[in-house]
């Protein structure tokens, strides 16, 4: 079940926020939205350094900042060095390859109860959550 994104609602909102609609911006939102890869800050300068020579590491990070604080990318940070993000456009979960770190989202709309139920069973105020399920893709399947 793959999400509909609508880049112009994006720029909108950025645009509400008084927020300017760089060239680098415009392809950092481009690329999360093109890869569903869950692609590192990296992985994106390096993607995207040919086409803007004069674009930083720093200027990747601190945009991919600025669009996990607006709510349109989410970090992953599985404690490893270096940190994934994910264009967020509804709530989902991650299947994450053990041999090689490939990760899936899938959507399961019957856990958005957990919040409820963890807030009943240990009086938390509960006010957000994330899923991870482990085990080998397909690709290291058939390699084993």
């Amino acid at each position: 079940m793959e999400a509909h994104i609508n880049i112009e609602e994006v720029i909108a909102k950025l645009k509400k926020d008084n927020i300017r609609i760089t060239p680098q911006r415009q392809a950092i939102l481009d690329y999360l939205i093109a890869h569903h890869s869950h692609p590192t800050a990296d992985e994106i300068y390096h993607a995207l350094s040919p086409s803007f020579p004069s674009m930083s590491v720093a200027t990747v990070y601190n945009n991919l900042r600025l669009f996990t604080d607006i709510g349109f990318v989410q970090e992953m940070n599985y404690g490893d060095a270096s940190s994934r993000f994910d264009f967020a456009v509804k709530p989902h979960y991650h299947a994450i390859c053990t041999n090689c770190g490939k990760v899936v989202d899938f959507f399961y709309p019957s856990l958005e109860d957990v919040e409820t139920a963890a807030s009943q069973l240990t009086g938390f105020e509960i006010n957000n959550h994330r899923l991870e399920v482990y085990g080998l893709c397909p690709d290291c399947q058939k390699k084993e």
